[in-house]
C-alpha cells in the first residue's frame, strides 16, 4: 500500500532582509502555481531582525501571503522568548549551546532560528499526518540558470514527496547553484587568480573595439572551485576561470571592464563573479552524504530529534559539522539529490546583501573581519569534530582535556595553512596592483575606463585592507588571547554536546 502524500512545511530564517525574503517568497508562490500539490504547505518565518520596523515587514509579507492563500507564520522574537520559557527550567540552560538566549539581545544566528523553528513545530504538529520540513534560506530562489542559458523549473515537491515515500530517507539535503555557499574569507585567491587574468585577456585588445569576450563558454563550478582551500576538502586545484562577459547588444572592451568592475564590488557580500555554478540536470537517485546544505535540506518528521550542533556559536560550516554526525548516526538514510536551489548574495539594485553579518560596509569601505573569523573558528570546529567522531564520539565522549588536545592541535595546523594562503593572497594583490600601474596607453583615453579603474584601484585597497600582511581578519584571529579564547569555546561545545542532545530529546517529550 503506497504512503499517503507528504505536508510540507517550509523553515525560512530571516535577517533583517525583506527584499530579499519578499523574491523568495514570490518564488515559492510561483512554484505552487507551476506544479500545484495536492498535500498541504506552510511556510514558517524564523525572524532575527535587530530592527523592529524591518521585522514588521515581515510580518506584513507573512500576512499578504496568507491571504493569498499561501498559510506564512511569524515566529518573531517575543514568540521565540515564549516558546524557550515553556521548557522546563532544568533544561534550558542545557539548551544553551541549541537555542541560544532569546533575551540576549543581538541576533542568534541562523542556526538558532533553525532549531527554534524545528522546536515549535514539533510542539505543533502533532495530528499524525506525515509531514516533511524544508530548511532553505531567504537569498534563494525555486527558478534555477541552467548551464547551457536559460532557466528550469524543477518540480520540487512532488519529487520530494515520492523520494521520502518511496526510499528510506530520514534527511535530504539538495546544494545551491548560483553564488557559492561558503564565506569570502576563503575566496580571495580564486578570485584574485580569475581577476588578473580576466584584466590581461581584456586590456590586450582595443578599449574601443566592439567586444570579443564572448567566446568563452560559461563554466560551471563543480566542487569546491571557488574555494582557495579546497584541497581541505578532497578538491583538486584549478586553473582561472574564463571571464564570459554577459552583456548584450552592442558594446565596446571597455564597457565589458567596466561591467566587470561593477560585479567585483559584490564578492565582500559573497559573490565570485566568474566562478558561479549552474544547474545541470542528472538523476534523481539518492546518494549518501556528509555534507548539510543548511539552506536546502529537508527532514522527516521522525528525524526532529537532529537540531542544528553548536548553533549558539554562530560559526561558519555548520552544514558541514552537522552533516559528519548525520552522516555517523543515520548512514543510508542521510542522502544528497541533484535538487538544488538557485543562491543569490546580492541585490542588484543595491550592489551587495541587504544584511550579511560578519560583513561591515561604511564610507571608509568595507571590513569582513568577523566574517574571517566565523570562517576560521568554523573550520577549526569542523575538523575537530572528524578527528573526534574517527575515535568514536559523540557515542564514545573523551573527557575535557583530550578534546582539548584535538582542537589545539587541529587550530596550529590551520592556522599555519591560513598563514600560507594569506601570504599567497597577498602576492596576487601585490600583482594586481602593479597591473593597475601599469594600464596600456590605448585604454588611458577612455573617460568609462578611468571611472572603472579608479573603482578597481579601491577594490584592491579593499582586498589590502581585509587580507594583506596585516589584514583585518587575520589581525581579529591572532589577538592576543583570542585564539586561546576560542579553543576554550570549542572545547567546552564539543565536550557538552552529547548532554545538549539528550537535553533536546527530553525537550521534545516534554511538549
Amino acid at each position: 500500500m503506497q504512503r499517503p502524500r507528504h505536508d510540507f512545511t517550509l523553515v525560512i530564517p530571516v535577517a533583517d532582509r525583506p527584499r530579499q525574503l519578499g523574491e523568495c517568497l514570490a518564488s515559492l508562490a510561483g512554484l505552487l502555481e507551476r506544479y500545484p500539490y495536492a498535500g498541504a504547505v506552510s511556510v514558517l518565518l524564523a525572524d532575527d531582525s535587530l530592527d523592529a520596523a524591518v521585522s514588521e515587514q515581515n510580518r506584513a509579507l507573512a500576512e499578504q501571503h496568507s491571504r493569498a492563500g499561501l498559510p506564512v507564520a511569524h515566529l518573531d522574537r517575543a514568540a521565540q522568548r515564549a516558546l524557550v520559557q515553556t521548557l522546563p527550567a532544568r533544561l534550558r540552560e542545557r539548551l544553551t549551546d541549541l537555542l541560544g538566549d532569546p533575551d540576549g539581545g543581538g541576533r542568534l544566528g541562523a542556526s538558532v532560528m533553525r532549531n527554534l523553528a524545528l522546536l515549535w513545530l514539533a510542539r505543533r504538529h502533532s495530528d499524525g499526518r506525515s509531514r516533511l520540513v524544508w530548511f532553505i534560506d531567504s537569498d534563494e530562489r525555486f527558478e534555477l540558470e541552467a548551464a547551457g542559458g536559460g532557466v528550469c523549473h524543477p518540480d520540487y515537491l512532488h519529487t520530494l514527496d515520492r523520494l521520502f515515500r518511496e526510499q528510506r530517507v530520514r534527511v535530504l539535503t539538495g546544494k545551491v547553484v548560483g553564488d557559492p555557499p561558503v564565506s569570502p574569507a576563503v575566496m580571495a585567491g580564486t578570485l584574485l587568480d580569475d581577476v588578473l587574468a580576466s584584466l590581461e585577456r581584456l586590456t590586450t585588445r582595443p578599449a574601443a573595439a566592439p567586444c570579443s569576450l564572448h567566446d568563452a563558454p560559461r563554466v560551471s563550478a563543480s566542487g569546491a572551485a571557488y574555494h582557495d582551500m579546497a584541497d581541505l576538502f578532497g578538491y583538486p586545484p584549478t586553473k582561472p576561470a574564463p571571464y564570459h562577459c554577459p552583456l548584450t547588444g552592442a558594446h565596446t572592451h571597455a564597457d565589458s571592464l567596466a561591467d566587470y568592475v561593477a560585479r567585483l564590488d559584490r564578492f565582500f557580500d559573497g559573490e565570485h563573479p566568474s566562478r558561479m555554478s549552474f544547474y545541470e540536470p542528472a538523476s534523481l537517485a539518492p546518494a549518501p552524504a556528509r555534507t548539510v546544505y543548511t539552506g536546502n535540506y529537508v527532514i522527516a518528521t521522525d528525524a526532529c530529534a537532529w537540531p542544528i550542533p553548536f548553533a549558539s556559536l554562530g560559526l561558519r560550516m555548520a552544514g558541514p559539522a552537522f552533516g559528519r554526525l548525520l552522516k555517523a548516526a543515520l548512514g543510508e538514510s542521510f542522502v544528497t539529490v541533484n535538487l538544488p536551489l538557485q543562491h543569490g548574495r546580492a541585490l542588484t539594485a543595491l550592489g551587495r546583501s541587504e544584511c550579511r553579518p560578519g560583513v561591515a560596509h561604511s564610507a571608509q569601505g568595507v571590513d569582513i573581519s568577523g566574517e574571517f573569523e566565523r570562517q576560521y573558528f568554523g573550520d577549526v570546529l569542523l575538523f575537530s569534530l572528524e578527528a573526534l567522531i574517527e575515535q568514536g564520539y559523540p557515542r564514545l565522549t573523551p573527557a575535557a582535556e583530550a578534546i582539548k588536545e584535538t582542537v589545539v592541535a587541529v587550530e596550529a595546523r590551520l592556522n599555519a595553512r591560513y598563514a600560507r594562503q594569506q601570504a599567497a593572497v597577498d602576492e596576487r594583490i601585490g600583482r594586481l596592483e602593479a597591473a593597475l600601474a601599469a594600464l596600456p596607453a590605448g585604454w588611458r583615453t577612455d573617460p568609462a575606463v578611468a571611472a572603472a579603474w579608479d573603482s578597481l584601484s579601491r577594490f584592491a585597497r579593499a582586498l589590502r585592507h581585509n587580507f594583506g600582511p596585516d589584514g583585518a581578519g587575520w589581525r581579529r584571529v591572532n589577538a592576543a588571547g583570542h585564539r586561546q579564547a576560542w579553543v576554550e569555546r570549542l572545547t567546552l561545545a564539543l565536550a557538552r554536546y552529547p548532554d545538549a542532545q539528550a537535553a533536546w530529546a527530553e525537550a521534545l517529550e516534554s511538549g
